[in-house]
């Protein structure tokens, strides 16, 4: 998933921007409200985790704008604010989950899982389109008896694809997906990664699922083993 994590402390954000970076998912982390904010008016997040207490516009601010613009990714409310009142508000605000600091990381990425298994396409544990499935705890796509191991870049495009199936997706929408916000990739890193991917899948009789479209970009579409 691509994570947009608002932590004011950095001494907190980067140990989380890392627990959940190893964890496979793609992380911008940000210290600043007003800079979150634009942030996702620029990009399409799959999870937001906000800390309450952030420079310029609150976490509870941004959670409430988001909403009111019809954004409709789960949002992690994550603060030292424990009374009952104040996790009533966050929540009324329009957050799915609220987690009180000082947060253990086991805890957050158990919460993170949960969210993300929103998502209709999430089958218990794994993503599985047709009878491709992803594990997210492990890496691991199977297909039948087989299973092949990915690299956490692999199982990161690999699991935007299966979010998106059928759909054609341009080179720029998968490097803003893949790669956070100061880490632009090189010229040829997408081809790479896709090719990569093809003949991950190529292991599981599915390399033709992953289509280039020329000029346009590329798909995942299962249907080509129909």
């Amino acid at each position: 998933m691509r994570i947009l994590l608002v932590e004011d402390d950095t001494a907190q954000l980067e140990p989380l921007q890392t627990a959940l970076s190893q964890a496979g998912h793609i992380v911008d982390g940000l210290e600043n409200g007003a800079i979150a904010q634009w942030a996702i008016t620029q990009r399409d997040y799959d999870l937001l985790i906000l800390d309450w207490m952030l420079p310029e516009i609150s976490g509870l601010d941004l959670c409430r704008q988001y909403r009111q613009a019809g954004k409709t990714a789960p949002v992690l409310m994550l603060t030292a604010k424990d009374t009952t009142g104040e996790k009533v508000t966050g929540l009324d605000a329009g957050a799915d989950d609220y987690l009180v600091k000082p947060t253990d990381l086991f805890e957050l990425l158990a919460r993170v899982r949960a969210l993300g298994r929103r998502s209709p396409v999430w089958q218990g544990e794994e993503l599985q389109l047709a009878d491709l499935k992803l594990h997210i705890s492990t890496l691991i796509v199977e297909r039948g008896e087989t299973t092949v191991e990915l690299s956490t870049r692999e199982f990161q495009l690999l699991e935007y694809l299966m979010r998106h199936p059928y759909q054609v997706l341009s080179r720029d929408q998968i490097e803003q997906a893949l790669w956070e916000w100061g880490s632009e990739p090189e010229s040829n890193a997408t081809t790479a990664l896709v090719r990569r991917v093809r003949q991950r899948l190529q292991l599981l009789d599915a390399a033709d699922w992953l289509e280039t479209i020329y000029g346009m970009g590329y798909r995942l579409n299962p249907d080509q083993k129909k």
